[in-house]
């Protein structure tokens, strides 16, 4: 037990503390740096970029929807083609459905990477490098991009200059995910990871059986999975994969890239917005509720199935024995390091597994799921602290109505237009969801998709449409989400959860708070950089969570705990 809390404190302490200064510093030298290098004003040059351009929040938040809009439907195209496309030494075949073609574009270019199939049996090496591996760096970019933007925003006075969209992507790519990505892949292929373009390997088994090896491009697409946070994988069972992952190191590597650079973006924006003792209180309130879900999780996980012990199973941890509920997990990774991953990938949005969230205690996928539902978190790149903005912004505005003065986030007003905004983002997320898990219960055939009944069966249509609303994209693997109804809802919970919660309401929010003078601190000015403040966001986070998608958690996970509790088989 020593050594499980050792190894998660140790891993915790680097992240938080060793890497959110430099990296923090590295993002603001990276997004405010007047010079371009050759290889960035040679790309502005071939896809004629105006680099100069300086854009108010409508032409920023119009060259991200153009963008995706033109990444989906060349992603589309080239998984209907794939039966014509080079680099498919397995022969993979049929292309996938217009369905799931469908789901997997927007997923990808979203951020989101939910997958209703096997990659390593429905994709081609060339979609596989070409275009997913592709995306999970253009897609974490354009989500950094508009955190930065907001970032910006915030900083300003009587403009409204959000930077270069154009700019902000290509920077991010080639000065932070490229060169973090490729030494990550040399370390994951030092470690064992496969990177070939050979077709699978066909190995003979000890019984004289033949065995089919899936192989190819894995670590290059694993290292940005992670750092982006994306979470894809090349195989369908992800990260708990052992071409994926194969080792205590790798699975380190995993959960510290995964947190490396959102607890950063607190720093640059303290520094950014000249108010960096806000981005501590950022920091705390993002770490607060992290380490109150991985409370949640270990012990859970630790503890193990109450039936088992009722039959006399020992799941006590011993020096013989790791113990507790180990259906679903990898052997080499342990409790300690699938339960701080589980609260990672959920808390990150990047949605890998290294276990089957299907197989976690009620417990266990109680906390993974509360994560996404807040969806505040860590978050993914820039996402995560847009949406704890918003919530700042909706903390002042309940204060200023209970003592009568026009709220101020950073010495800029908050009125109604920012207000409604941030209102819209907020009902946009839940909104999907609930509507999203209500079509499920009635729609003909949907329930057929379950793997279980009951409680749990209803945490799995859950979890999906919460998974991807908050572009995370891991799933209770019970659920089969590759049918013509799951891919579309799915995939349109998916643009809601991008878009509209909280991207493009934010960046109007920011352009409008941009636009307001400074207005000067007073005597009933309240202060918004004090952990007093930092309380009042982490209470105005979990009630408005709590009011909205407590009813639906009863409903499942924690439902199926007392269900459990009272000895209740399936």
């Amino acid at each position: 037990m020593i050594f499980n809390i050792l190894q998660v404190v140790i891993i915790l302490l680097i992240i938080g503390f060793g890497f959110v200064v430099p990296i923090g510093k590295y993002l603001i030298k990276i997004f405010t740096d007047e010079n371009d290098t050759i290889l960035e004003r040679y790309t502005y040059r071939f896809l004629r970029i105006n680099s100069q351009e300086q854009m108010t929040w409508q032409r920023y938040s119009q060259a991200i929807v153009l963008s995706n809009l033109v990444f989906v439907l060349l992603f589309y195209a080239t998984l209907r083609l794939q039966d014509i496309l080079p680099f498919n030494p397995d022969n993979i075949h049929p292309a996938p459905t217009p369905d799931l073609a469908f789901n997997t574009a927007i997923s990808f270019v979203t951020n989101t990477d939910w997958q209703n199939y096997g990659g390593e049996t429905t994709l081609s090496y060339f979609n596989q490098m070409v275009m997913i591996t592709c995306l999970m760096f253009t897609s974490s970019a354009t989500g950094l991009a508009a955190g930065v933007a907001v970032i910006r925003a915030l900083s300003q006075a009587g403009t409204n200059n959000l930077g270069n969209f154009w700019v902000d992507v290509t920077r991010a790519i080639y000065r932070l995910f490229l060169p973090i990505s490729f030494v990550l892949a040399l370390v994951y292929v030092w470690q064992g990871v496969p990177q070939t373009l050979d077709p699978a390997a066909v190995a003979t088994t000890l019984e004289g059986a033949t065995q089919t090896i899936a192989r190819g491009p894995v670590a290059a697409l694993e290292s940005i999975k992670q750092i982006g946070t994306n979470g894809g994988g090349f195989f369908g069972q992800n990260s708990a994969h052992p071409f994926e992952n194969p080792t205590p190191l790798t699975n380190t590597l995993e959960i510290m890239s995964m947190l490396l650079i959102v607890p950063a973006l607190t720093y640059t924006f303290g520094t950014m917005v000249r108010a960096r003792r806000q981005g501590w209180i950022f920091f705390g309130v993002f770490a607060s509720l992290f380490i109150g879900f991985l409370v949640m999780v270990l012990p859970a996980e630790q503890i193990g199935n109450p039936l088992l012990t009722q039959v006399g199973a020992d799941q006590t941890l011993s020096s013989l024995q790791s113990g507790g509920n180990f259906e679903g997990k990898e052997v080499r990774f342990g409790i300690a390091q699938t339960g701080l991953f589980v609260t990672a990938t959920t808390a990150a949005t990047t949605g890998s597994v290294n276990a089957m969230h299907d197989s976690l205690t009620p417990i266990g996928g109680f906390a993974a799921l509360s994560e996404m539902l807040l969806n505040v978190v860590f978050g993914g790149k820039g996402v995560g602290l847009i949406t704890l903005i918003m919530y700042a912004a909706v903390t002042v505005f309940l204060i200023g109505l209970m003592v009568g003065r026009t709220p101020e986030f950073l010495s800029k007003k908050i009125e109604a237009k920012e207000v409604k905004l941030v209102s819209l983002a907020l009902l946009a997320h839940p909104f999907i969801i609930l509507i999203g898990c209500g079509l499920a219960l009635v729609w003909p055939k949907a329930l057929d998709s379950l793997g279980n009944p009951d409680a749990h069966g209803f945490s799995e249509i859950l979890y999906a449409y919460t998974s991807t609303s908050a572009n995370n994209g891991s799933a209770f693997a019970g659920l089969n989400g590759n049918t013509p109804f799951y891919n579309t809802t799915l995939g349109l919970a998916i643009l809601v959860g991008r878009f509209l919660a909280p991207v493009l309401p934010m960046l109007a929010v920011a352009g409008s708070l941009a636009l307001k003078p400074r207005v000067p601190k007073t005597t009933g000015t309240m202060s918004t950089n004090t952990v007093f403040f930092g309380i009042l966001i982490l209470a105005s986070i979990l009630i408005v969570g709590g009011l909205t998608f407590f009813p639906a958690l009863a409903l499942g996970p924690i439902a199926e705990h007392f269900e459990l509790a009272a000895g209740k088989t399936f």
